[in-house]
C-alpha cells in the first residue's frame, strides 16, 4: 500500500485508512491428496527402480570401472527427498 504523498504534507489523514489494514485471515488446514501427482510419483519410482536395474546390469557386463552406486545413489536420494516434500508438505 502506497501512502497518497498529498496527505502526507498536508498532514490530513486519508479517508482509506482503515481499508490499509488487513482484518482478518482464514487459513485452510486441510490439504486435499492430488491423485495425478501421486500416480506420477509412483511412475517416477518405477522408473528409477528399472534403472537401478540396468545400470547395476551394464556395470558388470561391460566392465565398466567404477560402481554403479554413483548413478543410483544421487537419483534415490533426490527422488526420496521429492517424495518427501509432498508427502510432508504444510
Amino acid at each position: 500500500m502506497f501512502p497518497n504523498p498529498l496527505n502526507l504534507i498536508l498532514r490530513r489523514p486519508s479517508a482509506d485508512y482503515e481499508r490499509g489494514f488487513v482484518r482478518e485471515v482464514n487459513i485452510r488446514q486441510h490439504r486435499t491428496r492430488n491423485r495425478r501427482v501421486e500416480r506420477l510419483l509412483i511412475w517416477g519410482w518405477v522408473i528409477i527402480a528399472v534403472k537401478c536395474v540396468v545400470v547395476t546390469w551394464l556395470v558388470s557386463h561391460y566392465a565398466i570401472p567404477f560402481n554403479p552406486l554413483w548413478v543410483i545413489a544421487p537419483t534415490v536420494i533426490f527422488a526420496a527427498l521429492c517424495t518427501g516434500v509432498y508427502y510432508w508438505r504444510d
